[in-house]
């Protein structure tokens, strides 16, 4: 097993035995990978103090024993009334932890029928956020990854700065950017590209639609690329010609609020604080009300993980996270303004890793 996964799966056992479960189902792909590096689009972990084991369907059995050569391989061969109940034999565990954010409820109602129907002796325990938590602290290797996905997403931006122009739909330019993140050697990108303009970008998720750029108004791109599985996330927002004094206002206030909360971010703070220091910066400027996202979450095989830096998070940041911080302002009718770079707590401090210019 390399020491990578060997460390991980020690660290989820020991947070296994903390909380009393003597076994865990893992069916959360992301996690899936991170405790086996298996990426197929199917299948499920059974970890036990003393073994580990991949069950997944024939298309993917070969792929298993490569990227995964130290768990047993369990074929899946029918409904899962056909196959459950033959991975769980011998498992003489009293309690099966789940991963209740992923399970959905017709599922754990069919393996719960499994497991009172049979012989077997085992109790269902819903389990969430344990290896999410574990995610959320990266290891080397893994901010190698990120720095590397940032670097491309980068480029991309450097590269649709260059190219864009009133009269250009925003589909245009989203597809030159993906185009361009592909060809940079970017995986499946991790989220689909935004490019909205004008008045659309006061919807923060707006898609990207036929509307053509027009002259002095704000054009917002929010990209990532993905290298092995990790992704990078970076927003910028534009003009086109000469911005109007709306456009000045509300960037210099972002930008302030960015700057302030990646100077005064620091180990230690929870996310409601580390969110708190830009919200007042915004706040100052009158434009509270248009600030009606999270600063930033954490990001690595998903988009979206651990840490959450938000109004109401509790989460603790601590070196090794990754992160985003992204505030914005978004005026109905006018148009919105969000920049956000990914960024790593080190030694303390946030250490920023997007190089976009501003």
């Amino acid at each position: 097993m390399s020491l990578k996964i060997g460390n991980r799966l020690n660290k989820l056992r020991q947070r296994l035995a903390e909380k009393g479960i003597e076994a865990i189902l893992i069916s959360q792909p992301e996690n899936r990978y991170y405790l086996s590096g298996f990426d197929g689009s199917d299948g499920f972990l059974l970890i036990t103090p003393q073994n580990k084991t991949l069950a997944t369907d024939f298309r993917y059995i070969e792929q298993a024993k490569r990227q995964a050569p130290d768990y047993d391989i369990f074929q899946i061969t029918g409904d899962v009334e056909s196959w459950f109940p033959e991975l769980v034999d011998g498992l003489k565990k009293r309690e099966l932890g789940f991963e209740a954010g992923h399970i959905t409820f017709a599922m754990h109602h069919r393996l719960n029928d499994i497991l009172d129907d049979t012989k077997f002796q085992i109790r269902l325990v819903p389990v969430d956020g344990l290896v999410e938590s574990l995610r959320a602290i990266k290891e080397p290797e893994e901010i190698e990854l990120i720095t590397k996905a940032v670097a491309i997403s980068d480029a991309a931006f450097e590269y649709i700065t260059d190219m864009i122009r009133v009269g250009m739909t925003e589909q245009e330019i989203a597809w030159e950017i993906e185009k361009f993140l592909h060809e940079r050697g970017s995986e499946p990108i991790p989220f689909d590209i935004i490019v909205t303009s004008g008045p659309n970008s006061a919807l923060p998720h707006a898609k990207p639609s036929p509307r053509v750029i027009q002259s002095g108004e704000p054009v917002l791109i929010d990209i990532g690329a993905r290298v092995e599985g990790y992704g990078s996330n970076l927003s910028r927002t534009i003009c086109p010609d000469i911005p109007d004094e709306t456009f000045k206002r509300v960037y210099d206030t972002v930008l302030g609020a960015q700057l302030k909360a990646i100077a005064e971010i620091t180990a230690g703070m929870t996310g409601a604080q580390a969110d708190g220091v830009a919200r007042k910066a915004i706040k100052q400027a009158g434009y509270n009300h248009a600030f009606g996202h999270g600063l930033g979450h954490g990001l690595g095989l998903a988009p979206h993980e651990l840490p959450r830096l938000g109004p109401n998070s509790a989460d603790n940041l601590v070196d090794g996270m990754v992160f985003t911080i992204e505030p914005g302002i978004y005026l109905t009718g006018w148009g919105g303004v969000r920049i956000e770079d990914t960024v790593v707590m080190e030694n303390g401090k946030i250490r920023v890793l997007s190089q976009a210019k501003k």
